[in-house]
């Protein structure tokens, strides 16, 4: 785990658009390069909005990046410390599973900055895969 990930993910929470949750989660994306990609969750009215891992992924995807090492999350109610063990939900868990493999390390930080580690495979072990 990358050392900064942990202040990165918290500044990411605080740009979330959240009006009817107010629930914030900021994630950083790490390349196997080492670059860093930060995502923050998106509501809208709808039903539609999109979690904090999956704008990150979105967004190097989008930069043409395919190999990744970790993702780290943090998350907690607005105007609240991180909450702990805020995990990426069943969504976020299969969208990524179709870029990373089963050792691909999910980090999730507490409101002490504890850091819990999983992987892919202890989070999706039975994933859907054509």
């Amino acid at each position: 785990m990358y050392s900064e990930d942990i202040e990165l993910a918290k500044n990411a929470r605080l740009k979330a658009y959240s009006p009817y949750s107010n629930y914030q989660v900021g994630a950083v994306l790490r390349t196997k390069s080492g670059k860093a990609y930060i995502g923050c969750n998106i509501e809208n009215h709808g039903i539609q909005g999109i979690c904090a891992e999956r704008t990150a992924f979105a967004k190097a995807l989008s930069e043409g990046e395919r190999e990744f090492e970790s993702i780290t999350v943090v998350g907690g109610k607005k105007g609240e410390e991180a909450r702990d063990k805020c995990m990426p939900c069943g969504y976020c868990r299969q969208f990524m599973s179709e870029f990373v493999n089963d050792n691909f390390k999910v980090y999730v930080v507490d409101r002490d900055n504890n850091v819990s580690e999983f992987t892919m495979g202890d989070l999706l072990p039975y994933g859907f895969k054509i």
